[in-house]
């Protein structure tokens, strides 16, 4: 199993120690470091920043989201940091949810994924540079001819030549229907809230992917990059504790009540009871019984919390259920380094 390291998107300000960071995991033998977006800082960025100071280490998308750009805008952006890296990049994408789709981007959400099949088409046609790119797909038409169209629109191809036709595609996938397309025409799945428990379930959406016409990839030749949270401490408690806030706010507030991908995720686990709880709580305004509603098996599912020897057994269940990739997420050098021995990068 490689290891990648996940800096996420970023907060009020900048995170402090993130250049020496990125630094440290190639030197510690990561395979790859990631930068997601939410609605402030964007992922591309950080890449070509702190990672201009890298020579090996893969630099991906955990996630780009669809709707922050057009299709051909997107391969613009990961054919120029493939370009400025040698041939470094991953694209990681993803559909977020509807209240960022409609409320940040003013977006519609619908159908997302039949948006997610036609933006990775167009997004490979760009990166082939076969001919003037054209879709006439009923989401990114090429070119446009719709209300206040010119008529004057022409198809084009890239100006650069892209480094890599072949530059992966990989996809950030919570529900059945999205996991299976994934494992039909991307390179690799980004999940997220992976429990090794439900690998057998996991693995009966992406097979059905890998058997469609057409598949891109076999499970020979698929990444599945993992994000958990690695904790090494003798106080498991302590952050038990620290972590019910964070997912109280996923499961609560990070989507809509009616239509919260989060929450869907760990009602698949069996906790329907649990998330309706925490859900009515956290959109009540009472964070504090959100938090301390959500059970201590709930967070041990998707995070790796213990003593080194606890954290390496569990590192090894994670790569025994089919995770190809761990992406942990670490505050500064000094827990890099502390982490990394265990994970047996390089």
């Amino acid at each position: 199993m490689k290891f990648g390291l996940q800096l996420g998107y970023w907060g009020a300000a900048p995170p402090q120690h993130a250049a020496e960071v990125v630094v440290a995991a190639e030197e510690a033998g990561f395979d790859a470091v990631f930068a997601a977006e939410s609605w402030g800082s964007d992922a591309f960025t950080p890449l070509a920043w702190w990672g201009s100071a890298t020579e090996r280490v893969r630099l991906g998308t955990s996630v780009v989201q669809l709707s922050a750009r057009t299709p051909t805008a997107t391969a613009m952006h990961a054919l120029t940091l493939d370009h400025l890296s040698g041939g470094r990049a991953i694209l990681g994408l993803g559909v977020s949810g509807p209240q960022v789709v409609e409320g940040w981007y003013g977006q519609p959400f619908a159908k997302p994924l039949q948006r997610t099949r036609e933006y990775v088409d167009i997004v490979r046609k760009v990166l082939a540079r076969n001919g003037p790119v054209t879709n006439d797909g009923p989401n990114y038409p090429l070119p446009y001819s719709g209300a206040g169209a010119t008529g004057l629109g022409k198809p084009l191809k890239p100006i650069t030549h892209p480094l890599r036709a072949d530059l992966p595609i990989w996809l950030g996938a919570e529900g059945p229907k999205n996991v299976a397309l994934t494992a039909e025409i991307a390179d690799g799945w980004l999940a997220i809230y992976y429990t090794p428990r439900m690998a057998g379930v996991y693995n009966e959406w992406l097979d059905e992917g890998f058997a469609r016409p057409g598949a891109r990839r076999s499970r020979e030749d698929f990444e599945i990059a993992a994000t958990a949270q690695v904790i090494i401490t003798d106080d498991i408690a302590a952050e038990i504790e620290r972590m019910r806030w964070i997912t109280s706010l996923y499961i609560g507030g990070m989507g809509a009540p009616e239509l919260n991908f989060h929450a869907q995720v760990y009602r698949r686990m069996g906790y329907e009871k649990e998330v309706d709880e925490i859900g009515t709580l956290f959109q009540a305004g009472k964070k504090a019984e959100a938090a301390a509603a959500v059970p201590d098996e709930l967070v041990l599912e998707t995070a790796i919390i213990g003593n080194e020897a606890q954290v390496r057994e569990q590192i090894g269940v994670w790569e025994a259920s089919g995770v190809t990739m761990l992406l942990v997420s670490v505050p500064d050098v000094d827990q890099l380094k502390r982490v990394a021995p265990l994970l047996d990068a390089g």
